[in-house]
């Protein structure tokens, strides 16, 4: 089956990217119009986020998502023969922050949301830094699909940690330098072991790891936020938010990526994940309790 899809799929990524972004329009009218793809799980986000907005505009900003979303499916498929010269031309980034780093010795976390095109930005990332390039990944339960996607991550080098499974992952690079990135507003599974903050006119639960790591090891901390220029470009900042976190209170690093990457959804949300059913969890004030979930 794997070999059916990859065949399929690197067949498919040899299409020009303007034949590609047509076959996506067409995706999106399938996949929003006709299928409905959690379009109530969308709206629901986007009412929540958005109280001020009417539900014209609530719709307009749906179908501006569900065209991101499949733009990226094809700009993800379109991985396997893209080359790094032609992923530089569309993916603009200065990682000189992360080089000083690496001039210093020192190890480094990125921390990201789910904007598009998160890929893209694996990839010229890794093409980019000297550094060990390791991402923590959720493993998908269709084994094919799986296969497919490291596939895609590990194209140039990549070094795959999964997610449920962090400690024997990470555990060839204690006492080595790399770069850890970490989508870190993933949803927690267990709300009772996380930060509790207001984002998005909603008290939401956060991974309490990527900061728990950073402090017990002093590992500089790095936010990064992805926009789209336009269709095909995009362009990440990165800015150096903590660069000695042992020195910090708990609870100060996450809140400050919490707030960081709710400034930038207000900006351009529409390059936001707004399908994933990120408020499974409902807050409850026992979560706030001195030691409550250690």
């Amino acid at each position: 089956m794997y070999y059916i899809l990859l065949a399929f799929c690197y067949g498919f990524s040899l299409l020009p990217l303007w034949l590609l972004y047509i076959i996506s329009d067409g995706l999106r009218f399938l996949v929003y119009n006709v299928i409905g793809y959690r379009r109530k799980v969308v709206m629901d986000n986007l009412r929540q986020a958005f109280p001020e907005k009417t539900e014209a505009e609530l719709r307009a900003l749906a179908k501006k998502y569900y065209r991101n979303l499949t733009d990226m499916m094809v700009e993800t498929i379109k991985l396997l023969t893209m080359s790094k010269r032609s992923l530089q031309k569309r993916f603009i980034c200065d990682l000189s922050v992360l080089q000083k780093l690496y001039d210093e010795g020192r190890s480094c976390q990125l921390h990201l949301g789910h904007n598009f095109n998160w890929e893209w930005a694996n990839l010229f990332c890794m093409q980019g830094v000297q550094f060990p390039f390791l991402v923590v990944f959720m493993p998908i339960s269709n084994k094919a699909v799986n296969r497919m996607f490291r596939h895609f991550r590990e194209k140039f080098g990549t070094k795959l940690i999964p997610a449920n499974d962090m400690r024997n992952g990470m555990a060839p690079w204690v006492g080595r330098q790399y770069l850890l990135a970490l989508v870190a507003d993933q949803n927690p599974g267990n709300p009772r072991r996380c930060y509790w903050y207001p984002f998005l006119n909603k008290k939401t639960a956060f991974y309490k790891g990527p900061e728990m790591s950073a402090r017990r090891y002093n590992i500089p901390v790095v936010f990064a936020d992805i926009r789209k220029i336009k269709r095909g470009y995009y362009k990440a900042q990165l800015t150096l938010a903590f660069e000695n976190p042992e020195r910090e209170p708990e609870g100060a690093i996450t809140e400050a990526f919490v707030r960081y990457l709710e400034k930038n959804i207000h900006e351009q949300p529409e390059v936001w994940v707004w399908s994933h059913r990120r408020w499974k969890h409902e807050y409850k004030p026992e979560y706030d309790e001195p030691g409550h979930g250690e």
